[in-house]
């Protein structure tokens, strides 16, 4: 196959570029028809808040949702998949072409919210996002007669993003394995395809102190509390001159360290291409390198398989974190963002499967991006 051509479709009208955008605007038109549907799973998600690791509600209502899209049981879903309330659910063409192994793209959905506030980051619309993506991927492919293209859509459910690092038990469980591209959209302020991630390292500070009578002789006493509270108040403090990409937070205690996301140019482009296409306005380089920053379990996911997290605007301008930003993920105003994003992510997939040559600048993006944090690493 010549550089720059597509994978032939079959069963579609002519070939090439066309029947491609063909199969886009087939699955744009399947997540639209699922739009209802969808808006119901994300209110049942945000309506009733789940911590880290204790999402038993969210997990039920995305695992029945998937069983019973139709057409029935057209997807294998697997409940507590390594976790109590993690999932897997996988749908593959029938009749697919004979391969020694399909390729393997996975929509990965997050639906842990914050104590007392919600779900102030908006992690309802990500598992939105993350289904109706893989719905419309699957509508597409579902279009295609003859023979399809070896591949199978699988829906990750990944749990505990907040607090503790669900992706990353998941990763060291092999959920990740078999996974060729991965795909997630995270809620924000503005529609960018990358945003500088701030790897968290946890350093574990433990204080020893010494009993003595409080009345009779307290200066025989060692006070760690005093010492704990001197070191927080001297570190707020500090915080006021450090660089904008620092970040040091005080913490109860943590599970796991989180990575940067690994950038990979070849899918910023392709997802770029096509949430252009459906009318989304990126923000410029600058302010993507200037802008505001967090940190996120999927950047360990990015060392194990390729992917893309995007960020994308709902309608407000309020903060994530927030009450706002809580009242504005549960609104009906999001519903057009985030459906949005979702057909972006599934016409990049598309671009995945029947663009061989983009998948292997994917993979070589992959590569050298290790590549590079080898070296820093041993530097």
């Amino acid at each position: 196959m010549r550089p720059g051509e597509e994978r032939p479709l079959e069963g579609g009208a002519g070939a090439g570029v066309s029947a491609l955008e063909l199969l886009k605007l087939r699955a744009a038109e399947r997540i639209d028809e699922a739009a209802e549907r969808l808006w119901a799973v994300s209110r049942a998600i945000w309506s009733k808040p789940e911590l880290a690791y204790e999402e038993h509600h969210a997990h039920d209502v995305l695992t029945r949702f998937l069983e019973s899209e139709p057409p029935a049981a057209s997807w294998a879903v697997q409940p507590h998949y390594h976790l109590a309330t993690a999932f897997r659910a996988e749908w593959g063409p029938p009749g697919g072409r004979a391969a020694p192994r399909p390729l393997q793209l996975g929509f990965l959905c997050e639906y842990d919210a914050l104590p007392d506030i919600g779900h102030a980051c908006g992690h309802n619309l990500i598992a939105e996002v993350g289904a109706a993506a893989a719905l419309g991927v699957k509508g597409a492919l579902e279009g295609l007669s003859g023979r399809p293209p070896p591949v199978k859509v699988i829906v990750l459910g990944t749990p505990a993003e907040e607090d503790g690092g669900g992706k990353i038990d998941l990763i060291e469980a092999g959920a990740f394995e078999d996974l060729d591209v991965v795909f997630m959209a995270h809620p924000s302020q503005e529609n960018a395809v990358y945003l500088p991630d701030v790897a968290e390292h946890d350093v574990t500070v433990k204080y020893y102190g010494k009993a003595s009578h409080a009345a009779a002789y307290p200066w025989e006493g060692v006070n760690a509390l005093d010492a704990a509270v001197l070191a927080y108040n001297n570190l707020s403090v500090l915080r006021q001159q450090m660089k904008p990409a620092w970040r040091v937070h005080e913490i109860k205690g943590g599970t796991h360290d989180y990575y940067n996301v690994l950038p990979n140019k070849s899918l910023w482009k392709a997802y770029t291409d096509n949430g252009k296409k459906l009318g989304i306005e990126f923000i410029s380089e600058d302010a993507v390198l200037n802008g505001p920053s967090g940190s996120t379990d999927f950047g360990n996911v990015t060392f194990v398989v390729p992917g893309i997290h995007p960020y994308f605007y709902i309608g407000s301008n309020a903060l994530n974190h927030t009450e706002q930003y809580t009242e504005a993920a549960g609104s009906q105003e999001a519903q057009f963002y985030t459906l949005r994003t979702a057909k972006a992510l599934a016409m990049t997939a598309l671009d995945v499967i029947f663009k061989p040559e983009l998948l292997e600048g994917i993979r070589e993006d992959f590569k050298l991006q290790l590549q590079k944090e080898e070296l820093l690493n041993t530097e």
